[in-house]
């Protein structure tokens, strides 16, 4: 009994050793005052879930009401467009919320043309996955992740836990 209950501890003590700490409550204002310049949602009607996989990651956003219809159609529009511009090169957006120096988004910039951005709707969102073979890429998808985590952590969370909402690999 007791070994089994060191073993449980242990393992959470390990899943929690890699959770994103979030910003400070100043710099988590600052986010989401220069976000509703950039995101047309409301942040407080959506979730942001980011995902990291073996060859990038997933960024999801959902509406919390998954009757909103309005809520889904910005999150849609926006998803979209920023997969696109990702696609071109253009961070500008995300740059703009989290700053230049932001982790990862140097790296994703410069590496752009070998990086795909596929943009899919969801039931209730979008999501678009971010997907590379080279292994610097994937690592600074995850450093962009999770400073996408720290920015946004009173309206976002990490994923592949079974928090797909409607993703189908």
């Amino acid at each position: 009994m007791k070994q089994t209950n060191l073993v449980l501890m242990l393992i959470l003590l390990a899943g929690n050793a890699h959770a994103v700490q979030p910003a400070d409550p100043v710099r988590l204002d600052e986010v989401v005052a220069r976000g509703v310049h950039v995101m047309p949602f409301d942040l407080d009607k959506t979730q942001h879930i980011f995902t990291k996989t073996e060859i990038g990651g997933i960024q999801q956003v959902v509406a919390k009401d998954a009757t909103d219809s309005s809520q889904i159609a910005l999150i849609r529009e926006h998803l979209s467009a920023l997969a696109a511009r990702f696609g071109l090169g253009d961070f500008a957006g995300p740059m703009r919320i989290h700053g230049d120096t932001m982790p990862g988004v140097q790296d994703l910039q410069a590496g752009f043309k070998n990086i795909h951005f596929n943009y899919r709707e969801l039931t209730n969102g979008a999501e678009i996955a971010y997907v590379s073979t080279d292994p610097k890429l994937i690592a600074a998808i995850h450093q962009y992740f999770d400073a996408q985590l720290s920015d946004h952590a009173r309206h976002a969370i990490s994923g592949g836990h079974g928090q797909h909402h409607g993703h189908h690999p």
